[in-house]
């Protein structure tokens, strides 16, 4: 029976590799570049959309054990991230071009698999994963509408502009870690109280971009990636507390500034960066208009502005099992994004255990499910027995893990506490 995956981003690329590496052939379909959507730009395989950094890489956070988790799986796509690393203080950040361009030549040279470029309208016969993700074109989304017997959920989020590091004022910033932790990666645009305070007046009355598709009246934002004009529009100093927080960092004259804006490398040569937390709808005018306010960016140079894209996920509780598989359906996994685990390494994991899942059941053994005390465990439970009535994408974060069986006062240590019960928990279970 032939092995399909349909969708080469990060969850299906990941699939298709520990099919392969598992000594079976498998098909991976891509529909770009013959059709191609909002937000990629390149033809490449497992194309980073939204940011080049994939979550922080500390134990004491999720995305950090998720990765701990990932790494005791040989996850090739975090292999792949850490050969294209980017210095970004306790974050895993990659060279995007060339990240992407290597999880494409390992495929493509891999003996088991196969690539094809076309939109997949129907599903191939055999067993298949569609990891077509959040983007995903209306061929395959009418095929999920038909198999799940429900409509689609869908929501919108943005993604952030890039600038040129050569167009920034750095006279007017300094590079520095939140706490310094790690090393300096990130550069700080510091405002004063008056400052943010016309940033802030001409941010919330800028003009946005309308919506495609007939969706003006339906927009519903996810909340891990909001865009910044909703998130100023809910009160003056919302965003003082968010991604323009000053908690944790000192300027150059020893003083934290009123509020900071931080901008990321997206390349080991920062040559350009990446404005963080500033995903965005505004119409493109707009956003050079308002974002050169920040007084390190006043002569900004726009590489990508922000865009509004359409992201589609299913309603997972009703119809997917926490091995991926579908229910009532079990030649046919989901993985990725479309799921409802949210974010780059959460659809990676998503993707890993689908592919074993399905070699484990083409070779005739029992399907694992992973201990809901892992970070991957509790991802695949969460999205396959939340409430179904409100289901939203949930990222990696120690609030979806069971409860530690002792107390612990101090959150980094309760954290790390977590981390270790899960890793010991996952060794045991390898």
């Amino acid at each position: 029976m032939e092995i399909n995956v349909i969708g080469g981003g990060l969850a299906g690329c990941e699939a298709a590799w520990q099919i392969a590496e598992r000594n079976h052939q498998v098909t991976l379909y891509e529909m770009r570049p013959v059709q191609t959507t909002p937000a990629h730009c390149s033809d490449d395989l497992a194309e980073l959309v939204c940011s080049n950094s994939l979550g922080s890489d500390q134990l004491a956070s999720a995305g950090g054990l998720l990765k701990a988790e990932l790494m005791k799986m040989n996850s090739f796509i975090l292999a792949t991230a850490i050969a294209c690393r980017v210095p970004a203080g306790g974050a895993l950040a990659v060279d995007r071009t060339q990240f992407s361009h290597m999880v494409t030549e390992k495929l493509l040279n891999h003996p088991r698999v196969t690539v094809i470029r076309q939109e997949v309208t129907t599903l191939p016969t055999g067993i298949n994963l569609i990891a077509a993700g959040p983007l995903a074109s209306s061929g395959i989304t009418s095929v999920l509408q038909e198999l799940t017997n429900r409509d689609n959920l869908f929501f919108y989020d943005a993604a952030a502009p890039i600038i040129t590091g050569e167009s920034i004022d750095y006279d007017q910033g300094f590079w520095a870690a939140r706490y310094n932790k790690g090393t300096a990666d990130y550069f700080n645009c510091p405002m004063t109280k008056e400052q943010y305070e016309t940033f802030y007046g001409e941010l919330v009355k800028a003009e946005q971009a309308p919506l495609h598709e007939g969706v003006e009246d339906d927009l519903r934002v996810f909340e891990g990636c909001m865009p910044i004009e909703v998130m100023a529009a809910r009160g003056l100093d919302t965003l003082r507390f968010g991604p323009l927080k000053p908690v944790g960092l000192v300027d150059q004259t020893g003083k934290r500034p009123y509020a900071v804006v931080q901008l990321r490398k997206e390349n080991t040569t920062a040559s350009l960066l990446n404005l963080v937390g500033f995903q965005t709808r505004l119409k493109w005018g707009e956003q050079k208009r308002v974002f050169r306010l920040i007084p390190a960016l006043s002569h900004a140079e726009f590489v990508r502005y922000g865009v509004m894209h359409r992201n589609t996920y299913i309603n997972s509780p009703n119809v997917l099992h926490p091995t991926y598989q579908l229910v009532g359906n079990p030649n046919i996994f989901v993985a990725g994004q479309i799921t409802g685990v949210e974010g780059y390494m959460e659809s990676v994991s998503s993707g890993l255990l689908a592919g074993i899942n399905i070699c484990r059941m083409k070779d005739g053994q029992e399907l694992i499910t992973l201990p809901e005390i892992t970070m991957m465990g509790a991802l695949a439970q969460y999205i396959s027995t939340a409430s179904t009535r409100n289901f939203q994408p949930m990222n990696a974060n120690f609030g979806i893990l069971p409860p530690l069986a002792e107390r612990i006062r101090d959150k980094q240590q309760r954290k790390l506490a977590q981390a270790q019960r899960s890793l010991d928990s996952f060794n045991d279970f390898l």
